[in-house]
């Protein structure tokens, strides 16, 4: 405790991730003060680090060869083997931890070394890497004139380009966009080779879109009407995106089968439904000089709040997950530190239908060394059952059922990355919940993918819906809910996507296993905004129901209340018509659909790279414009800050500030 207290005093997030182990590992060996001590385990001699009292080695039933989970520093501990030889997960720096296998030959993931941010943790150094914020996308006008833009060539433009008040283009059509990456005729411009760490980015000169939703694949056409709004058809002319300039509405259908549909509304929130799937409403606020947003969610009957911080990271807005609530330091360190001994856990799915038919995909484990494990099957079981539904209710095709009786598509190998990945999570949280306490600011760029982009070390990310994605040939797949995908190297620091690995999927039509796909930076920080969202709600059940079900009791300094965050208390009121609002929003999708889409061109079979012929004239904004008037000159906003007579339009790289209705300042 005396840790703890000079570590609060300090500021150091060594010492005070040292303290919150101590504080967990001594409550729980008092707890435990008549079970025999398990038997130590040396650490690397390359990284020598002292345990805390109580922070022993845990060993599981031995049957076989050793079962080894991806490290991530720390005393090592060891799940129960059945048989086989030794499996390894990626080794990040530290001592082992080690996940329960059923046996298989030895697997060895990459070696990266180094650690970054740490949690309640038995060894090596604390290292918090941050990562930088660039902004300075490329600007470009909002395109008025009907435009006609063909992909022929594999891939995206890259980079983020956006409408500002002045200045030309040096080529193309430029239409308004608030995100994502933009297609061109004839191929790559500005893509990086090079396997899973390329991104895209792309100079001024290239044909640009009014859809939102990310890469166009190879073959897509696309019509740009007068008004500015816009239909995207895929390669056969199916229509994939359809974006309605008048009601500020985006529509996207994915390969799935699904559609959802986002609105920009006049008073600054936004409404995003998904049929079959959760919808949610976001309205922005400030706290402490600070972007941030309230999504209410409405999910089969049910509504609930998730906060998010606004970061500006390479000319885009992101929006990072912000916990709503802080669990103390002996709940944490009691999450992240190994069991006294592995566990099993009923989890009751045997007669649902979801477990069945994902039965070849996925498997739980026997037993759980920590809660890590634990909670890498709640994420997986909980998106798997939201596939299940989606494909129900809204007729998702579910992907082809992997035939089972075998290994799962989600191997074992797979799952210990996921572990792995849950523990440097907690560490995030728990280094945030100490920061929370102590009534300090969290840092976006440290909780984000900022910090994953820049310490260095390859990164597992799950899927929690439907996203269409292309590879290197720009043919296109999709990813979906339960999918693991691992990013191997970062993008170079202007890129604006990344590129990552399929480690699972669930058949077609989803992107086959091992294929490489590019993915938006935007929506790899919804990805790791769902993992985290997912832990917290996992978490709550794991203290919830301690103690019960074969889980271990926690120690009394883990059992307190979670406290909430400061700025959650500041957010606005709940909505008050937040189902009506999304069902609303997915019915006037059908009449905006047929109206822009009739007022679209017919596909005339123009050349790619037809739209360059006539630059578009460059948006003029200026002061005492109304919403309106910014809004038909640069299109729908990224986002929107709504902070009573002063609202904050956001486009990428670009800031409208109004005051009673006017713009009062453009940055």
């Amino acid at each position: 405790m005396q840790l703890f207290l000079k570590a609060l005093r300090n500021g150091s997030a060594a010492l005070i991730l040292a303290g919150l182990l101590g504080t967990a590992s001594l409550a729980s060996a008092a707890a435990n003060t008549n079970k025999p001590a398990p038997a130590p385990r040396q650490a690397p001699a390359a990284r020598p680090a002292a345990r805390p009292a109580g922070g022993g080695a845990s060993h599981g039933p031995t049957g076989g060869g050793a079962s080894h989970g991806p490290t991530t520093g720390g005393a090592s501990t060891h799940g129960p083997t059945t048989g086989g030889a030794s499996t390894h997960g990626p080794t990040t720096g530290g001592a082992t931890t080690h996940g329960p296998t059923t046996g298989g030959a030895t697997t060895h993931g990459p070696t990266t070394g180094g650690a970054t941010t740490h949690g309640p943790t038995t060894g090596g150094a604390t290292t918090q890497t941050h990562g930088p914020t660039t902004g300075g996308a490329t600007t470009h006008g909002a395109t008025t004139g009907g435009t006609h833009t063909t992909t022929t060539g594999g891939g995206t433009t890259g980079g983020t380009h956006t409408t500002t008040t002045g200045g030309g283009t040096t080529g193309g059509a430029h239409n308004t966009t608030t995100g994502g990456a933009h297609t061109t005729g004839g191929g790559t411009a500005g893509a990086h080779p090079g396997g899973a760490g390329a991104g895209t980015h792309g100079p001024a000169g290239a044909s640009h879109s009014s859809i939102k939703s990310g890469s166009a694949p190879k073959g897509s056409n696309e019509h740009v009407t007068k008004s500015g709004s816009a239909v995207r058809t895929r390669p056969g002319g199916k229509v994939s995106d359809v974006h309605d300039s008048k009601r500020g509405m985006d529509t996207h259908h994915n390969l799935g089968g699904g559609r959802r549909v986002s609105v920009e509304r006049h008073d600054g929130s936004r409404v995003v439904g998904e049929r079959g799937r959760r919808g949610y409403v976001e309205r922005g606020y400030s706290y402490h000089g600070h972007d941030f947003g309230r999504r209410s969610y409405f999910y089969h009957g049910h509504e609930y709040n998730r906060f998010y911080r606004g970061y500006g990271f390479r000319g885009l807005m992101l929006n990072v997950y912000a916990p709503g609530s802080y669990y103390g330091a002996g709940f944490y360190g009691w999450a992240y530190n190994p069991w006294a001994a592995p566990i099993a856990f009923g989890w009751g799915w045997g007669g649902n239908p979801w477990y069945g038919y994902y039965g070849g995909y996925f498997q739980p484990y026997a037993v759980y060394p920590s809660a890590a494990f634990w909670l890498t099957d709640y994420i997986i079981s909980q998106d798997l059952q939201a596939a299940y539904a989606a494909h129900q209710e809204a007729g998702e095709e579910a992907g082809t059922p992997v035939a089972a009786g075998g290994q799962p598509a989600l191997t074992p190998e797979v799952k210990q990355m996921i572990a792995d990945e849950v523990k440097n999570q907690l560490a995030l949280e728990s280094q945030e919940a100490t920061q929370n306490a102590a009534n300090q600011d969290v840092d976006p760029g440290s909780s984000g993918i900022a910090r994953l982009l820049s310490d260095g070390r390859p990164h597992v990310f799950v899927a929690g819906g439907n996203l269409d994605v292309t590879d290197a040939s720009g043919q296109e797949c999709v990813v979906s809910d339960g999918d693991t995908l691992q990013m191997q190297t970062a993008p170079p620091s202007d890129a604006t996507t990344a590129n990552l690995v399929v480690l699972s999927s669930k058949g077609k039509p989803e992107c086959q296993i091992s294929l490489t796909v590019q993915i938006q930076l935007t929506d790899l920080q919804e990805m790791q905004n769902h993992m985290r969202e997912t832990i917290d709600q996992g978490l709550k059940d794991l203290q919830d129901k301690q103690g019960t079900g074969g889980l271990p009791a926690a120690p009394a300094s883990a059992q307190a209340p979670p406290a909430a965050a400061q700025y959650a208390a500041a957010a606005p009121p709940p909505e008050a018509n937040l189902a009506a609002d999304i069902q609303q929003t997915d019915q006037q999708s059908d009449q905006s659909e047929k109206e822009v889409q009739a007022e679209a061109p017919q596909d005339s079979g123009a050349p790619a790279g037809a739209a360059a012929a006539a630059p578009a004239a460059p948006a003029s904004i200026g002061l005492g414009q109304t919403t309106d008037q910014v809004q038909s000159a640069l299109g729908a906003p990224a986002r929107i800050a709504n902070l009573g007579p002063k609202v904050i339009y956001y486009y990428n790289g670009m800031k409208v500030t109004f005051k009673d209705g006017k713009v009062s300042d453009v940055q």
